[in-house]
């Protein structure tokens, strides 16, 4: 497993950027714009990190703008730990074994979500291309959020 990036909701991206990167000294690695989900992601690396990031080896800092405005209540700000694994379904299954459930499945072979005993989302994200589906993955609905 390797740790991926920390997601965080912000309200204004402008303050953001100016707070991670003007002040705390962050760089922007990425950002990708979506107009059909409404929402614009910015990826951060540490400056020592800058380098490694790019080349898609250190772990990074997402901020997640949605584009229509949205009061953050409840620590939902904090949006979930990333991690890339080797097989999804394995991981899932080993998972779901222990009793985790697995609040999105991978029904795409490429991406799940599950929750930490304190709620904290985690996603999980199959390294490479994703895997072909498979049952019972394809079929299983989500449960509760993530």
């Amino acid at each position: 497993m390797e740790y991926l990036h920390t997601m965080i909701r912000i309200s204004d991206i402008d303050a953001s950027l100016d707070f991670f990167c003007n002040k705390l000294g962050l760089v922007e690695i990425n950002r990708r714009e979506s107009p059909e989900g409404r929402y614009t992601l910015v990826f951060l690396a540490a400056p020592q990190d800058q380098e490694r990031a790019k080349q898609d080896k250190a772990p990074l800092v997402e901020l997640t703008y949605n584009w229509d405005a949205e009061e953050y209540t409840g620590g939902r700000n904090f949006g979930h730990l990333a991690y890339r694994v080797d097989n999804i379904y394995e991981i899932c299954q080993r998972l779901m074994d222990s009793g985790v459930t697995i609040n999105r499945p991978p029904r795409d072979g490429y991406m799940a979500f599950i929750r930490s005993p304190d709620q904290i989302s985690i996603e999980l994200l199959q390294k490479g291309e994703p895997l072909p589906p498979q049952e019972p993955w394809t079929s299983m609905k989500n449960t509760g959020a993530w």
